[in-house]
């Protein structure tokens, strides 16, 4: 089994979280993509950040694909980190291929994760391209660090088997969507 990780606050889930996706589940081809909605951003005001509940909700309408599975999982083990959730899954399902999947611009603050390096040594990541991130991306502090673990994008599909530190950039139709912009949209 070949499973993508997307994370993050979904909050709120857009249009371009399922065109990621759907590019990942493609060019990768997994055989599933979880959306970890995450209970909280350590990098970011959470405060303001609507519910759990609700932004699970919003995310399983805006899928809308019976491959992507909306999950509150980080919730649900008491994960603040994606290096302890990635630690939690790789435990409890030795026989699954994950694959980190991160917008560009994601990338470029990847370095101020916790235990980012670990995260690069454990589960191979694809990086989708995303507006305003295309050109920076190649100098993020993380694609430096380990210049060796680059995968051509021609072999996207054996990424999932891929020994991290693997990391690959993928290309294809960009969405300008964003979540920032629709909360300021929405007055939040």
């Amino acid at each position: 089994m070949r499973i993508g990780l997307f994370g993050g606050s979904f909050d709120p889930p857009h249009e371009g979280h399922a065109l990621v996706s759907r590019l990942a589940l493609t060019r990768l081809r997994l055989d599933r993509l979880w959306w970890l909605v995450t209970p909280g951003n350590p990098l970011k005001d959470t405060q303001r950040l609507a519910s759990l509940e609700a932004r699970i909700a919003a995310a399983r309408k805006t899928a809308r694909d019976p491959r992507i599975v909306v999950t509150g999982l980080e919730a649900e083990i008491g994960a603040r980190y994606t290096a302890d959730t990635l630690r939690f899954l790789h435990r409890r399902c030795p026989g699954v291929q994950f694959v980190w999947i991160m917008g560009a611009d994601n990338l470029l603050q990847f370095h101020r994760w916790r235990r980012w390096e670990e995260i690069m040594r454990t589960t191979p990541i694809a990086v989708i391209d995303r507006p305003g991130a295309t050109l920076k991306a190649a100098s993020a502090m993380a694609a430096l660090r380990f210049p060796g673990a680059r995968v051509k994008e021609r072999e996207a599909p054996l990424l999932a088997t891929a020994t991290p530190p693997a990391l690959i950039y993928l290309h294809g139709p960009r969405s300008p969507s964003s979540s920032t912009a629709l909360r300021r949209k929405a007055g939040r």
